[in-house]
């Protein structure tokens, strides 16, 4: 007699596997994307990928106009991973209201997804001046403090792809070489540095760490350009002590 049940078990875990490696390139394209171009990325065929899509969408866990480009993940992908950003947040909200208070400026919290950091958290300065983004706006990586710190802790060839694919939608401004040897200087000193490039009118520094699952996130203070060639030593050294106090708090236990 067939053994129905094994044959089941493995088409059932070869659809999650095709199922999660949609949902990873829909992380990687948080703008959306088509059937066909998540057909490519996945290496599947349009009708397979449409079937699972439909799945998807039906639990929440993808959003979006399956005929004109635009699936995204869905809410319910966001409350699923709500857990882990909230332990990040909560792990990191001490060390961010400290650096805000000392410095006393607006301070962010921030994660790699795809080609874009996304704010997690913000502590607002006390300045009637100051610097204020929302929680999940989504910041560009080649010209923000804390993307360039991010980029800076990648492996260069890492670093050189998020960087050429998001120069694919603006003119850069300068060459890889110039670029790969600024990721150098910032990952020498541990700061990122963004001098009115990614807003006029406002500068900022930021560092980089990794979590407990190796995700990379960063912690930037934004600062209207008025002020800061008097803040940028003060910055700088408190966001040195800061990320000492991220890295104990994100360090593995010796094997």
């Amino acid at each position: 007699m067939k053994d129905n049940g094994s044959t089941t078990g493995r088409t059932g875990i070869q659809v999650i596997a095709r199922a999660a490696a949609i949902l990873r390139a829909l992380r990687e394209n948080t703008s959306g994307m088509s059937l066909a171009q998540i057909a490519e990325r996945v290496d599947l065929p349009r009708s397979t990928v449409q079937r699972i899509v439909f799945a998807l969408e039906a639990e929440r866990l993808v959003i979006g106009s399956r005929g004109r480009g635009n699936i995204r993940l869905g809410p319910e992908i966001v409350a699923l991973s709500e857990a882990t950003r909230y332990s990040v947040v909560e792990l990191c909200r001490a060390v961010l209201n400290d650096l805000s208070e000392t410095v006393n400026e607006t301070v962010d919290l921030s994660v790699l997804r795809g080609n874009n950091m996304i704010f997690l958290d913000q502590v607002p300065g006390r300045h009637r001046l100051r610097t204020v983004s929302a929680i999940g706006e989504v910041f560009p990586l080649t010209t923000t403090a804390n993307g360039r710190a991010v980029l800076a802790m990648l492996p260069r060839e890492k670093a050189r792809e998020l960087t050429e694919r998001e120069w694919e939608t603006r003119e850069p401004g300068e060459t890889w070489s110039l670029f790969s040897k600024r990721l150098d200087a910032c990952a020498e000193s541990g700061l990122a540095y963004d001098e009115d490039d990614h807003m006029p009118g406002v500068s900022a520094i930021g560092i980089a760490f990794t979590d407990h699952s190796d995700e990379l996130h960063a912690i930037s203070v934004p600062i209207p350009t008025s002020r800061f060639p008097e803040k940028q030593e003060l910055v700088e050294a408190h966001l040195k002590a800061a990320l000492e106090r991220i890295e104990e708090i994100f360090s593995k236990p010796d094997a």
